[in-house]
């Protein structure tokens, strides 16, 4: 049985109109073949009639992930992920008009950051998905790094039993394994080892770190999305020595607050939510010259 050419390019044309930015296709065989899923969380294991995956991606514009942890990188996340929910609920309906039996998978699998700490791990892995879809490779933050727009990006993915033909898988790295992901990160989940190249990855810091930004009203963390210089969006916004300014911002802002700098990023993080920097019964200084 052959590929549904026609199909696919109706597919791609329908999530294009709907918002998506990127959009790859998998055989649902590339979990066996490579491997590296285990076996229960595979699509056909999750949905039996399953032939192919499509995956589709949101970005996350450069500029507001700077911002983070902050009620403005919030709010975006919260509209990326509806977003992607939208488009995957209603390709679902799309492909079943078309015919064809559809399946999807909620953006983030999971109810809250308690209960992923408790189970530290989702039903489906959007990045292993993306990552066949031909989409990106795996960087050294265990984040999808894609070729547009590096790891600012959010992923759904859809099960269809139709048959569609796959997108190559990148075969190149795309991490640079500069290492800023593992030296600016806050709580040192990532620890470097001269050893590997692949990291170990400290879960159980990196869900902390979610709750305690929760709390706050701030989560996501996304500090590893930021600092990545991978991406084609870096040259939509040119910036001039950007990788320096975040290796130094811990230590700039610790000297000084108020560090100019750093002005734009830290005016946004106080004003929307509680910020550690500021006394909840106090307010941040403004400047009314």
């Amino acid at each position: 049985m052959g590929s549904d050419v026609e199909l696919k390019l109706r597919i791609k044309q329908f999530c294009l109109d709907a918002g998506a930015d990127i959009i790859g296709f998998a055989p649902v065989a590339r979990w066996n073949e490579y491997n590296e899923v285990p076996s229960y969380f595979r699509p056909q294991s999750l949905w039996e009639p399953a032939h192919s995956v499509i995956v589709i991606g949101v970005s996350m514009p450069l500029p507001i992930v700077e911002t983070t942890p902050s009620f403005l990188h919030k709010e975006t996340y919260v509209a990326a992920n509806r977003t992607l929910d939208d488009l995957a609920f209603n390709l679902v309906r799309f492909l079943n008009r078309q015919g064809q039996a559809a399946y999807f998978f909620t953006r983030d699998g999971f109810a809250s950051l308690r209960l992923l700490k408790d189970r530290p791990q989702a039903a489906f892995s959007h990045v292993m998905a993306a990552k066949y879809a031909g989409l990106g490779t795996i960087g050294l933050s265990n984040c999808l790094l894609t070729p547009e727009f590096g790891p600012r990006v959010r992923f759904v993915s859809v099960f269809t039993a139709a048959i569609l033909e796959p997108d190559p898988v990148i075969e190149e790295d795309l991490c640079i394994n500069c290492e800023a992901c593992a030296k600016c990160c806050p709580v040192n989940a990532l620890p470097l080892r001269e050893d590997q190249v692949m990291q170990n990855y400290d879960i159980m810091a990196c869900i902390d770190r979610h709750i305690e930004l929760d709390t706050d009203k701030v989560s996501p963390c996304g500090i590893c999305t930021k600092v990545c210089p991978v991406g084609k969006d870096r040259l939509l916004y040119k910036q001039k020595g950007i990788l320096k300014k975040y290796l130094q911002e811990d230590e700039a802002l610790s000297r000084n607050p108020d560090d100019p700098a750093y002005k734009a990023w830290t005016h946004v993080r106080s004003y929307g939510s509680w910020n550690k920097d500021y006394p909840r019964n106090s307010k941040p200084p403004t400047d009314n010259k």
